[in-house]
């Protein structure tokens, strides 16, 4: 065991209401694109960027090509739970974690177990009609073609955040309490760069600030401790 995860360790050990705000890089571990990284969606070529397609504005004017590339690109089915995932739980099964704050749309964490679980840019999994509002699991997008639309004629809309769109003011807000409430707060798989979610970690108020990442962020001058590699090969080392 390295230096550094002794002292994560340490951190866990001393800690009774830890936070763990995560990002793409928990999910990449699991076979899921990133959005940003060499092999991420804005590398790749399609006839609109990823990112004008996931606006809220396409969505409304070109629906058939919105959910083409949301089938295609957002939903992996066979996208498993991996040692991040399962570590969290576990430490939320201790007593130890209070929260995950997730930017991750895919439903992972609730897979491995995690039951407090802020998923602030919304679920794949979740989708609702936009005019009688009635749920809908992912097997309404799934399983059908071209528009989704419920059994009263409306479309069926994932409850995701897509750009041009805010987020849940409840969710956001139970975020900032969780945060602001921790006495650890671990920040992994997540370059801080998408804001307003990273602007949350502002909200921490203690002196232990882990960040776990494969590269270097603009916050880790302000980290107690900084661990530069896998979330997953560092977590799995963790006990509770």
């Amino acid at each position: 065991m390295s230096r550094e995860i002794e002292k994560l360790q340490e951190l866990i050990d001393k800690s009774q209401r830890i936070v763990f705000f995560g990002g793409a890089g928990v999910s990449t571990e699991s076979g899921i694109p990133d959005f940003r990284s060499v092999d991420g969606l804005y590398n790749q070529k399609y006839d609109y960027p990823p990112e004008t397609i996931l606006s809220h504005t396409f969505y409304i004017k070109k629906p058939d090509e919105f959910f083409r590339f949301y089938r295609d690109k957002m939903i992996c089915p066979g996208a498993k739970p991996n040692a991040a995932h399962k570590a969290l739980a576990m430490l939320e099964k201790a007593g130890k974690l209070t929260a995950v704050v997730t930017q991750n749309i895919d439903g992972l964490h609730q897979m491995a177990g995690s039951k407090r679980v802020l998923e602030l840019h919304g679920s794949v999994l979740r989708n609702y009609c936009e005019a009688c509002h009635k749920f809908y699991d992912i097997s309404a997008i799934t399983d059908s073609e071209g528009v989704p639309t419920c059994e009263c004629g409306g479309r069926i809309k994932p409850d995701v955040v897509l750009y041009e769109e805010g987020l849940d003011q409840n969710t956001l807000s139970e975020a900032v309490r969780a945060i602001s409430e921790a006495d650890m707060l671990i920040i992994g798989g997540t370059s801080l760069a998408v804001y307003p979610a990273a602007g949350l970690i502002d909200y921490y108020q203690g002196d232990r600030l882990v960040l776990i990442n494969k590269t270097p962020t603009a916050r880790d001058t302000r980290a107690d401790l900084v661990i530069t590699d896998s979330i997953g090969e560092v977590l799995s080392q963790i006990k509770a």
